[in-house]
């Protein structure tokens, strides 16, 4: 009895998901699977608006961990970034944040990749405390966008995946150097 017991608790051990970080209580998984591809927590990062107030924490997933930004844009794999909110906003305020993003971090940019901004801004909901925003780039397929874990849509191209991704590790991200450091895990 003790024995089966014992490996009742060690099943149960292996099946729950093992977490590599944990940043202002928000916990997220070490790893994580995209259609049979594993990838792997990157960093964590705080977004914060003002000094003390903490907005979301967000966590960059890759095939490996990487410190260069210019390699992960460089190279067609796939990543997710996962927004977990810690304080309400507004779809307005994160919308403009997309196309401040947009603006920063990639000049002359297309009429085709504003329409594509202007298509996930149609997406976003305001947000409460415990809400996520993922977003899952997968080759050859598109950027998945999930609000509040339903899939809104795809939008199509490496271009776009990039230009989203670069507002949180481009040259200019919007929440900051730190933020992008911290993802980057630097």
């Amino acid at each position: 009895m003790i024995k089966k017991l014992f490996c009742l608790f060690v099943v149960i051990i292996l099946a729950l998901p093992s977490y590599a970080g944990t940043l202002k209580g928000v916990k997220m998984a070490d790893t994580i699977e995209v259609e049979g591809h594993k990838l792997v927590l990157n960093g964590m990062a705080v977004r914060k608006k003002y000094v003390f107030v903490k907005v979301y924490i967000a966590g960059l997933y890759l095939p490996a961990k990487e410190k260069n930004p210019e390699k992960i844009f460089k190279l067609d794999l796939m990543r997710q970034t996962i927004m977990h909110f810690v304080h309400k906003a507004g779809a307005g305020k994160i919308n403009d944040a997309w196309y401040e993003g947009l603006k920063a971090n990639t000049p002359d940019y297309s009429s085709e990749l504003k329409k594509q901004f202007d298509e996930l801004c149609s997406w976003i909901e305001d947000i409460k405390v415990g809400d996520r925003l993922i977003f899952t780039y997968i080759p050859e397929k598109g950027t998945e966008v999930k609000v509040k874990g339903k899939i809104k849509g795809v939008i199509k191209g490496k271009a776009f995946a990039d230009a989203l991704f670069k507002c949180w590790i481009g040259p200019k991200p919007g929440p900051g150097k730190g933020f992008k450091k911290d993802l980057l895990g630097i």
